[in-house]
């Protein structure tokens, strides 16, 4: 694995900043209802991808998802403009404007979407690793979801086939302590997530992903087992949202101090710190950063703004694979 340089970790900080950022101005404009539907913000977990992309071989190995999926695309390499556009429901958006908030995908840097269904996308990850056996890619696929999706009967179907066919997959559990409102120790009997693997004789493990470092040595490891034929790897990512669930989230199950205590360990401050302990770069350099990861969010939003909508006549173009479909025509009639 590359080594974690100072290059790495300006990077890290540079990416982390604009991803909070990011998020933050999607926020700003939910309330103003330039985004509208459902919207999944990513604050404090950015850690996750940030360390799994350092440790991917990003030329071939593909990323799926669940419906807070603004930023694993970013680290891929999807340009973000065009995420805010699809946000927005604009025609240059990844989907054309036609999947919003939770269904950013691209085809192209293998990213192969946000999924609105809880657990939906776990046999879809073991899916994409099956045709990269088939095929002899050498690629691995990361297939992320929340605690509450562990607890989704697909989990333990995916988890018997990817292991009995040694599938090159790595299952990652962001465990950010919720299922929307629920906790995971009010879900199940236990609370270690990762031991789920054990009934497999999956590897697995627990890690702290509130350090970039941490998930790229975990996440290293376990594609590197992947990707030499042994097979899938359960790793438990955990994590602490510093937002809702979604923008609709009132948080009546946890408290204010709950938050900021955890908000303690933030994995963007943690790189910071590392940075400035090492004398990467000076406190006024890494503001220098931050206000160019500012002025880029900014220019993103312009992006959305000067883009048009799609076509109202596109609104039938992706539901039906067949042209002549007949109910196309009773609604022309």
């Amino acid at each position: 694995m590359k080594e974690f340089s100072k290059e790495v970790y300006l990077k890290w900080y540079e990416d982390m900043t604009m991803w909070r950022r990011f998020e933050d101005k999607c926020r700003s404009l939910y309330l103003k209802q330039k985004i509208r539907g459902f919207l999944h913000l990513y604050n404090g977990q950015e850690a996750i991808p940030a360390g799994f992309t350092h440790a991917m071989d990003l030329t071939k190995d593909s990323m799926i998802t669940a419906y807070r999926c603004h930023i694993h695309p970013m680290a891929m390499g999807v340009d973000p403009k065009r995420i805010m556009a699809e946000l927005c429901g604009k025609a240059t958006g990844t989907s054309g404007g036609m999947g919003g908030s939770m269904h950013i995908f691209s085809k192209e840097h293998r990213f192969y979407g946000g999924h609105g269904i809880v657990g939906g996308q776990i046999p879809l990850g073991a899916g994409i690793a099956f045709a990269d056996k088939y095929f002899d890619r050498k690629a691995v696929n990361i297939c992320f979801f929340g605690d509450g999706a562990a607890r989704q009967g697909s989990l333990h179907e995916t988890f018997n086939m990817a292991m009995n066919w040694k599938l090159p997959v790595i299952f990652v559990v962001e465990n950010n302590q919720y299922a929307m409102g629920t906790s995971v120790k009010r879900t199940a009997n236990h609370e270690d997530i990762y031991k789920l693997g054990l009934g497999y004789e999956m590897p697995c493990l627990a890690v702290d992903a509130m350090d970039p470092e941490k998930v790229a040595e975990a996440a290293y490891e376990a594609i590197e087992r992947a990707r030499r034929g042994d097979g899938p790897t359960f790793i438990e990512a955990r994590t602490y949202r510093f937002r809702g669930h979604s923008m609709s989230d009132a948080e009546p199950y946890r408290s204010k101090e709950e938050v900021a205590i955890h908000k303690n360990d933030d994995p963007i401050e943690l790189v910071k710190q590392r940075i400035l302990s090492n004398g990467w770069a000076t406190e006024e350099e890494l503001d220098a950063m931050d206000n160019k990861s500012r002025d880029f969010v900014e220019e993103c939003v312009e992006f959305m703004e000067n883009s048009p909508y799609p076509d109202a006549e596109k609104i039938y173009e992706y539901v039906y694979a067949q042209e002549d479909y007949p109910f196309l025509d009773k609604l022309e009639n």
